[in-house]
């Protein structure tokens, strides 16, 4: 299951809204050898899933054989036919399911499909690491909403941006390129028409062709301006959306986008963090200090008057890149 999950990773953000799902079909007869195991993960919409991926890979070897599935395999025909008719015409007699999934079309369908067809199925292996693997596709069925990840990169003592407005570069070259990571997975960039207006960016993916997450250009996020893009700018084409970051989220799930990243600037960072809006925090810090109260904060706008209101999340990682420090926060449960 483990090798499934890491199959599934190397499809994060080329498959929305489907979600990324990696197969490993395990020949009767492999005697625990991983040589002879096959490996599937999901293509961009309208290719195979998964299951038939690694499927097609064993061929006959799939028969009598046990499929590892990171989700739930569909029973029902979208894009393309029932991953589950695949399986049972195959020859599997053992299939073993990370987690069920919440979508209405499947939601428990697929796994009682391949027990009516005799198949011995087991759920829950390595199902905590996958809710933390699929945690956006599952966000999006549940709720209709993208995951949104909130990206800050600030000085020590927490700040932005000189008070004349620069601001390149606070982190170093690591740190940039880890960005373009979390960049490579999502299927939005979301920033201010001030952040636009400011620093013209192009919001792509610029990795190098070797890397993992290196992004073609027909494979970037979108990139969406709340608010009005200012003629001329590098981010064109981009997607102009008005109203709160409720309906802001709102239309983007709608569009069928899963994951996005917000990038700024520190009054939209402040709108979305206000409302409780996000799911993630990854913050890159540089040993570097303004030194004053002056330059421009993470957040712009009033904040908890009390320290008894102080906003408290949870630590997930603390990594070194570079000279910098990239923390990742999760919001704090809500009160049960």
């Amino acid at each position: 299951m483990l090798r499934a999950v890491d199959a599934a990773e190397r499809v994060h953000g080329r498959t929305s809204p489907n979600p990324w799902v990696g197969a490993v079909l395990v020949p009767a007869a492999a005697d625990g050898a991983p040589s002879a195991w096959s490996t599937g993960a999901t293509s961009p919409p309208g290719g195979p899933h998964a299951e038939v991926t690694a499927l097609t890979v064993a061929g006959e070897r799939a028969r009598g054989g046990t499929l590892y599935v990171t989700l739930e395999p569909c029973s029902h025909h979208g894009r393309t036919p029932p991953c589950v008719d695949a399986i049972v015409a195959a020859g599997v007699t053992r299939v073993v399911v990370g987690l069920s999934d919440p979508d209405p079309l499947v939601d428990g369908q697929g796994i009682a499909a391949l027990e009516a067809a005799g198949i011995d199925v087991v759920v829950g292996v390595a199902g905590d690491i996958v809710d933390e693997q699929l945690a956006p596709y599952l966000a999006h069925r549940r709720t209709g909403r993208p995951w949104v990840v909130l990206k800050l990169a600030a000085s020590l003592d927490g700040r932005i941006a000189a008070p004349d407005g620069t601001s390149r570069w606070i982190t170093g070259e690591a740190a940039r390129a880890d960005a373009h990571r979390l960049r490579a997975v999502a299927d939005a960039v979301v920033v201010g028409a001030g952040t636009v207006r400011a620093d013209d960016p192009t919001l792509t993916v610029r990795l190098p062709e070797g890397d993992p997450m290196f992004r073609g250009p027909e494979e970037q996020p979108a990139r969406v301006v709340l608010g009005t893009v200012p003629e001329g700018a590098a981010v064109e084409p981009a997607i102009a959306l008005t109203g709160t970051p409720d309906e802001v989220l709102d239309r983007l799930g709608a569009m069928g986008m899963v994951q996005v990243l917000i990038e700024g600037g520190a009054s939209v960072a402040h709108d979305f963090h206000v409302r409780g809006l996000v799911d993630r925090y990854v913050l890159y810090l540089a040993p570097a200090l303004f030194g004053g109260d002056d330059a421009r904060p993470l957040f712009a706008g009033d904040g908890v008057a009390t320290i008894a209101d102080l906003w408290r999340g949870e630590v997930r990682s603390v990594t070194s890149l570079g000279n910098d420090i990239r923390v990742e926060l999760a919001p704090p449960d809500p009160p049960a």
